[in-house]
């Protein structure tokens, strides 16, 4: 097997779902924090009182980090792709860590469906 055979469509599809999972993920966190310090000094938010900085700020911040991680296990996955062989094993983690990252918003859902497709691709890949 040459360096060149690899699934290289499911390497670029799961690269673009990791990085669109990032990046929403760092946009929902920068967004929820300016957000949350906007808030009046001894504003509780709702039922979650976490101070001045409110329950769904919190939250959101916490499932950002969530989308965070997974998209960074997705990138990962997908760049083993191109150095291992073992296909079925990085293609399972792309599909599981992009199931996850709808909780993590999902890369503006788009991440997460590209991310599906990327490791199902990666698994049904066979070579020459």
């Amino acid at each position: 097997m040459t360096q060149n055979e690899f699934p290289k469509t499911a390497y670029t599809v799961s690269i673009i779902a990791g990085a669109l999972m990032v990046a929403s993920s760092i946009i929902v966190m920068i967004a929820s924090l300016a957000f949350a310090l906007t808030q009046p000094t001894g504003y509780y938010y709702g039922p979650m009182m976490f101070g001045r900085y409110g329950g769904p700020f919190f939250m959101f911040g916490m499932m950002s980090i969530f989308g965070l991680v997974s998209g960074i296990i997705v990138i990962v996955s997908a760049l083993m792709l191109r150095k291992s062989t073992d296909y079925t094993v990085w293609g399972i983690l792309i599909i599981v860590f992009s199931i996850f990252s709808f909780f993590g918003m999902g890369g503006f859902v788009i991440g997460a469906v590209l991310g599906i497709v990327g490791g199902a691709l990666a698994l049904s890949w066979k070579t020459a």
